[in-house]
């Protein structure tokens, strides 16, 4: 797969990268990150999000971040992970995507006023 060129995001994959768009992050705190954005109606087991990581740094999308800065605390087990530029930019265009989306279900009918201004 080239890297200019990614596949189309799973759900799970932009819900990573939907983490790491606000800064670098170890697996739990994306998986807390997931839950909390969907209220616990996702929860990213270890098995999903390392495959969906693996695949995102195979794709350019996501990199191993650099060594945690010594304010932080220490753990050697943690990794740590960041958007690349390409990671951010579709990202954003799966964004975009969702936003149009969610556009025609409201214009659908599917969302009531209240979800509309939410």
């Amino acid at each position: 797969m080239a890297k200019g060129n990614p596949p189309p995001l799973t759900p799970a994959a932009f819900q990573v990268l939907l983490a790491l768009a606000r800064g670098r992050a170890h697996g739990y705190r994306i998986m807390g990150f997931v839950s909390e954005i969907t209220d616990g109606s996702v929860q990213l087991g270890p098995g999903t999000l390392y495959r969906t990581l693996a695949r995102l740094a195979a794709d350019g999308l996501v990199e191993e971040a650099p060594d945690m800065s010594e304010d932080e605390p220490h753990d050697a087990r943690r990794r740590y992970y960041q958007l690349t530029g390409l990671g951010r930019q579709v990202a954003a265009r799966e964004a975009r995507l969702l936003e149009r989306l969610t556009a025609a279900a409201a214009d659908a009918g599917l969302l009531s006023r209240q979800e509309k201004s939410a």
